[in-house]
């Protein structure tokens, strides 16, 4: 397998699962370079910072010109990418941008929201009722994301070959799992002429 896509909740350890995932493979993780490489390639460098102000703290409203020619910038990116061996992309639509790609692993990391705000409480030093304001805004920044541009649920199981919950897994059984699906997932292609 030569590129991992994962999507993650906030709170849900997919950051870190992905990091470790890395290290075992070997991989480099792609996560805000892409953001960057995008949003410069398209020339639209105020996207950037708007990408990832997934709690809307900046307030920035960049034009749906300026969108569009980032989002189509990061397709292409990941298309490029793809041809590159022994990356994780992390985040940006990688499940639903690749899912066509037949050497690609689109693995899904989540959590139950009250076990990723106790998380974000206790790594950020906030109360839970802040933690939960974040996962909620950040939940529903990402679940529309995937909706305005890719027309699809961001829990849709069919965008992902495999979905590891974090509340019994921690980090390194979580990478465990995903090293060994790189090296043995061989995807099935359906031709349309087949009976």
């Amino acid at each position: 397998m030569a590129v991992i896509t994962i999507s993650r909740q906030l709170g849900s350890l997919g950051n870190e699962v992905a990091q470790a995932a890395a290290v075992r493979l070997n991989y480099e993780v792609i996560c805000r370079k892409l953001i960057d490489l995008a949003a410069n390639r398209a020339g639209v460098p105020e996207v950037a910072l708007a990408t990832i102000d997934d709690l809307g703290l900046f307030g920035l409203r960049p034009s749906s010109e300026a969108r569009r020619a980032y989002h189509q910038a990061v397709q292409v990116i990941m298309d490029e990418l793809t041809t590159k061996n022994n990356i994780i992309i992390i985040g940006r639509a990688g499940q639903v941008i690749l899912r066509n790609h037949p050497e690609v692993l689109h693995v899904r990391v989540f959590a139950p929201a009250q076990l990723r705000a106790h998380r974000i409480s206790a790594q950020q030093g906030i109360s839970i009722e802040a933690a939960r304001a974040q996962i909620e805004a950040s939940d529903r920044s990402r679940r529309n994301y995937l909706r305005r541009f890719y027309q699809v649920r961001w829990d849709d199981p069919e965008l992902y070959d495999m979905i590891i919950n974090t509340t019994c897994l921690n980090i390194d059984i979580s990478a465990y799992l995903i090293c060994q699906a790189a090296e043995n997932c061989t995807r099935e292609t359906h031709s349309n002429d087949q009976p």
